[in-house]
């Protein structure tokens, strides 16, 4: 095999596939600093997710405290974007650059008190439930199926509309009600198979208390698991703060992506053509949208086998036609 090898590379490339190797193997073989290895050795998917999330976030922390006062009202009335308003102004003369800033970490601290709540009621409906099994799991399990029945959206409305007075955090905890079901009932499963696992048993024949064995040989092993449904759970909840606040029913004196988009609406920015008003924050939306998808996609690679086997053939394809390349380089000079 090696001499017909060695026969293509020479008729292709006009030098035998061992001397071609032996030229570029020296410059794969260089060992790279660490924090090459980390970042290259990051799934696409998860670099470019976690790339656009990091700035998303950075913008929330840092632009509300560089930027003025949202609220602001100037005797300018609607302008469009411009050197000393980078996203132009409302009717009122309000910056929307600066109300974008505030706006995206309103959406964040919703996003991720909603994933934090509703896995917590996950945990507690799908993870303890099934390990202790009973009459404890099959009513965690009713109650589960019960709110898997009822439509997310309309008990979201229906709550919200008997809230008269909303905070921020009374929104989030109604958003973390109506999300968590779906969680549950993959984190059931997935908790049913891990109990009958070996070093479960061996760990209940010890004498560890359940708790302990839940902590420590279970959870462990839902880390991936959690990690996706927390990303999905922050997806609803971004969407979902967003469709209430463009309905009226959003938190009362919040500043989020859902209340820049209900107040673009009061104003007839669509209407008058001032795209900037309503373009930015759907925008955002649609961007970290995109950027928690792309993470969630690339968790399940981790989780699934089989799409982490399909992620690594294209890698060894990339592979291939790189090294192919590179011999025919090192052959033409």
């Amino acid at each position: 095999m090696n001499s017909s090898a060695d026969s293509v590379a020479q008729r292709e490339t006009g030098r035998p596939l061992t001397g071609t190797l032996a030229v570029i193997r020296p410059r794969f073989e260089r060992r790279r600093p660490r924090w090459q290895r980390i970042v290259f050795g990051l799934s696409p998917k998860l670099a470019i997710g976690l790339g656009i999330i990091i700035a998303i976030t950075l913008f929330g922390l840092l632009g509300p405290m560089l930027l003025g006062n949202p609220l602001s009202i100037r005797d300018i009335g609607r302008t469009p974007p411009s050197g000393e308003f980078w996203l132009g102004t409302t009717q009122t003369g309000q910056d929307i650059f600066a109300q974008l800033a505030h706006a995206t970490r309103g959406s964040l601290f919703i996003g991720v008190v909603v994933g934090v709540l509703a896995m917590l009621l996950s945990v507690i409906f799908g993870v303890i439930g099934s390990y202790v099994g009973g009459w404890l799991d099959e009513s965690f399990s009713l109650f589960t199926n019960v709110m898997l029945v009822i439509p997310a959206l309309p008990l979201i409305i229906v709550i919200s509309s008997y809230v008269a007075d909303k905070s921020i955090l009374m929104l989030a905890v109604i958003l973390a009600i109506t999300s968590w079901a779906a969680s549950a009932r993959v984190l059931r499963s997935v908790t049913l198979s891990l109990r009958s696992r070996d070093y479960v048993a061996a760990a209940r024949v010890t004498g560890e208390r359940q708790w302990r064995i839940i902590g420590v040989e279970i959870l462990p092993n839902l880390v991936p698991v959690l990690a996706s449904q927390f990303v999905l759970a922050v997806i609803f909840a971004i969407l979902g703060e967003a469709g209430l606040s463009y309905l009226g029913l959003g938190a009362s004196g919040a500043l989020t992506w859902g209340t820049m988009l209900f107040q673009a609406q009061n104003g007839f920015a669509l209407t008058l053509g001032s795209w900037w008003w309503f373009v930015p924050p759907g925008l955002m939306i649609a961007v970290l949208g995109g950027a928690l998808s792309l993470v969630n996609f690339a968790i399940d690679e981790i989780i699934d086998p089989r799409l982490r086997t399909a992620s690594l053939d294209k890698n060894k394809k990339r592979a291939a036609r790189r090294l192919r390349a590179s011999i025919k380089a090192g052959a033409t000079t």
